[in-house]
């Protein structure tokens, strides 16, 4: 859309934009290097190791702790959080990690607004960011939480912004995976193989696993 110079639509879009630059600026981030080495032990604990998922959930949670008002934090605590309930063989235990961690989740995509477009922490959009670990954590959950229509809801909306498009590509790779994961388990194996190709064409770092997935699924 074209606009003129100094026109209403110009500055209405000026004050918005100031607006959100200071929004973003009241949420500071968390020192890259104590974020880089949380996000590590986190990817260990997506792998099921223990020791990573309880790691994993201490470090978010006192990174989130000392910046209670970032969601990107607030959403890793959560998800580390609710990955807690594998530790357990206490059901009571297994439901309180996965309602705690999920209370915080809503709490991190309740916060995002016009200004979470930037990243805070690292290359990726707050607000993917924060949807895309809320998508993966509900989706994973057992079906009697109903949450997998509100991951799956996340999930769409992630793979339609045009955030994505300038995402990094080890991010895309991550969302499309996902996205495909969630198709064929839907019987959309159409959408499947068009997520999968994208991660192959792309040269995404998870080309390797979409390739192995894509055997699985031909026709």
């Amino acid at each position: 859309m074209m606009f003129t110079p100094f026109s209403t639509h110009v500055k209405r879009g000026l004050l918005i934009a100031a607006v959100a630059m200071s929004l973003a600026s009241s949420v500071q981030a968390a020192a890259q290097a104590q974020f880089d080495s949380a996000f590590a032990v986190f990817t260990q604990a997506r792998g099921g190791n223990e020791a990573a998922i309880h790691q994993a959930a201490v470090a978010f949670t006192n990174l989130h702790q000392a910046e209670p008002i970032n969601p990107v934090l607030m959403a890793y605590a959560g998800a580390a959080t609710s990955m807690r309930a594998n530790t357990t063989w206490m059901p009571w235990k297994k439901m309180s990690f996965a309602e705690d961690g999920m209370a915080l989740l809503d709490k991190a995509l309740a916060l995002l607004t016009g200004a979470h477009v930037a990243p805070l922490q690292g290359d990726v959009p707050a607000n993917l960011e924060v949807k895309f670990i809320a998508a993966n954590t509900f989706l994973a959950v057992p079906g009697f939480m109903n949450r997998g229509a509100r991951g799956a809801k996340l999930l769409g909306e992630i793979t339609a912004s045009p955030l994505l498009n300038a995402a990094p590509l080890g991010f895309k790779g991550d969302v499309w995976l996902s996205a495909a994961d969630l198709a064929i388990k839907e019987k959309r194996l159409d959408d499947a193989r068009k997520y999968l190709n994208d991660i192959v064409k792309s040269s995404a770092p998870q080309a390797e696993a979409a390739r192995a997935q894509l055997k699985t699924i031909q026709s």
